[in-house]
């Protein structure tokens, strides 16, 4: 009997005796075991209502903030879309606005200069070996073009054409050593040759040789134009950077920036027609 009283079993009996009779005195006090019952259910399923609503307002929350997030990210693409949109707009504005420009100062140089017919054209293709800087305008033929037309930009002479089809034509700039210009200096009223270099062309620039040896041409000069049956007269051609003597000593050569921008211009202007043209 004392084995049995200080047993591990009879300690556990007596726990377990301790607990229904304080279970049996509540519901006394409670006013039944159903409230009893109610009450033994809620202590043990209220704390795990908690715990389960807490992780289903997490996961509610984390929802939220993910469809939030994508909405976000929605809206962002859409600003970014109207953005592209409006620069491209800004771009194709400026391009207009340029045009716009050029067309006039063409027109200023029209009013002065009536014999001179042109035809609008842009730059549509360019030979990226080619070290002159050539390249093809979308008119041609049917907008009465031909070989040997000179092109120009408000700013200045570009070259002239060297092959038309009915659609385009083929542009060689002054750079190209195939080019010759009849020009004279603005300062001195010396006359000279205007041709390509090989070696010059890769900054962009021609010469003009063949003036006299006594020259006082000298950096700054503006050379122009001196007409004839290939070019107009008086078109600007650009602007003296330095002078020296020929190889020979019998003349003198000036290095010439063109003053139309031959390495990146997008539009021109062909001379269609001008007094004296092909009167040779």
């Amino acid at each position: 009997m004392r084995d049995f009283l200080s047993s591990v079993r009879f300690k556990i009996l007596v726990v377990i005796l301790t607990v229904l009779v304080g279970f049996m005195i509540m519901a006394v006090y409670s006013g039944g075991t159903g409230q009893l019952a109610a009450q033994v259910i809620s202590f043990v399923t209220v704390p795990l209502q908690r715990v389960s609503s807490g992780i289903a307002g997490s996961v509610t929350e984390f929802f939220d903030r993910f469809l939030g997030a994508s909405e976000l990210y929605d809206e962002n693409l859409r600003l970014r879309e109207e953005l592209s949109e409006l620069r491209k707009r800004q771009a194709d504005y400026e391009t207009v606005k340029h045009e716009n420009e050029q067309f006039r100062e063409v027109l200023g140089v029209m009013e002065n200069r009536r014999d001179l017919k042109m035809e609008t054209a842009a730059v549509i293709a360019r030979d990226p070996a080619d070290r002159f800087y050539s390249f093809t305008i979308d008119k041609g033929e049917m907008n009465n073009i031909s070989v040997l037309d000179p092109v120009m930009t408000a700013d200045g002479l570009v070259g002239r054409v060297t092959e038309v089809g009915k659609t385009y034509a083929k542009v060689v700039t002054i750079l190209d050593v195939a080019v010759d210009v009849g020009a004279y200096d603005s300062a001195t009223r010396d006359i000279g040759i205007v041709s390509g270099s090989i070696e010059l062309a890769a900054d962009g620039q021609c010469k003009m040789e063949h003036l006299p040896r006594d020259s006082e041409a000298k950096a700054g000069s503006l050379v122009l134009t001196s007409g004839g049956s290939l070019f107009p007269r008086d078109i600007l051609i650009g602007r003296v950077v330095e002078v020296h003597p020929s190889v020979h000593g019998t003349s003198v050569i000036a290095t010439i920036e063109p003053a139309a921008p031959i390495k990146s211009v997008k539009n021109v202007f062909v001379v269609t027609s001008f007094e004296g043209q092909g009167e040779d």
